[in-house]
């Protein structure tokens, strides 16, 4: 079987052009970036083992298992993560969380205390860190097995974040910060979209009966975290921003305003604690 009869297999199987040619490159043992290479060598024989190995993965993406679990990594914010089950996959419109306290960092004193409250896989953190590296940034989870990844990423890439484990602020109590900023899970349980996310940790996409528990728990503890004139910045659902808003308004902050990601949707909301009470 050559190349391009693997390819049009993959079609007849259902698989879109570029989910197909990707899968096809990870069985060769190519970079994703080769699509080209596939372009050119399209009568080349696909050996006994590719075959076998393409089978395997497409089997896996078949069950709708994310494509970065089946590389091991994503890209985000020009870093590349490792990444696997134990952590969710880093989305494109959380790098609008990244940029949005980006600019608060370079109005504070430096070097800037920052928060990434529910790392992950450390997306966040490491990319506040590679942009601003005066910056102290630290990063929590509630999860181990999160923070394991986090970690490897920090080493991997050679940025230093200090991690802790726990729950929320309850991983480093008593502490300030100049910047909070955090992408929880924000997703309704019982919600239709869990279907196609049933491969990613469900304790890091699900918030309670309207997907705002942990909002309204990070709002709720937010100021005692923060230094006074300090920023809370919150990823959350397409259309949950007016009522986090609302959230940040009624535990008394000021300047509450929502970042729209590149589509143009409310992606992020956030507020600053007043400098005096």
């Amino acid at each position: 079987m050559t190349l391009r009869q693997a390819l049009a297999r993959l079609h007849q199987q259902g698989f879109d052009r570029v989910d197909a040619q990707m899968l096809l490159l990870l069985a060769l043992g190519r970079s994703a970036h080769d699509r080209a290479w596939l372009v050119a060598h399209d009568d080349d024989a696909l050996g006994a083992g590719a075959t076998e190995r393409l089978d395997a993965l497409a089997r896996r993406r078949a069950d709708g298992e994310p494509m970065a679990y089946l590389r091991g990594d994503q890209e985000f914010f020009g870093l590349t993560l490792r990444v696997d089950a134990r952590v969710l996959v880093p989305r494109p419109d959380t790098e609008t969380l990244v940029r949005w306290t980006i600019e608060h960092i370079d109005h504070c004193p430096a070097p800037a205390h920052v928060l990434d409250l529910g790392t992950g896989s450390g997306a966040i953190a490491l990319a506040l860190k590679a942009q601003r590296p005066e910056a102290r940034v630290f990063a929590t989870d509630a999860s181990d097995a999160a923070l394991a990844v986090a970690r490897s990423n920090a080493q991997r890439l050679q940025l230093t974040v200090d991690f802790h484990a726990g729950h929320w602020f309850g991983a480093l109590p008593g502490q300030r910060f100049d910047v909070i900023a955090s992408n929880p899970p924000y997703i309704a349980e019982g919600d239709a979209h869990l279907a196609a996310l049933g491969h990613e940790p469900l304790s890091a996409l699900t918030a309670g009966n309207d997907g705002l528990d942990d909002i309204r728990h990070i709002v709720a503890h937010a100021p005692a975290a923060l230094h006074p004139g300090g920023w809370l910045l919150l990823e959350h659902g397409h259309d949950q921003a007016e009522a986090a808003c609302a959230l940040l308004r009624a535990a008394g902050f000021d300047q509450v305003r929502s970042r729209a990601d590149l589509a143009g949707i409310a992606r992020c909301s956030g507020g600053q604690w007043p400098q005096r009470r």
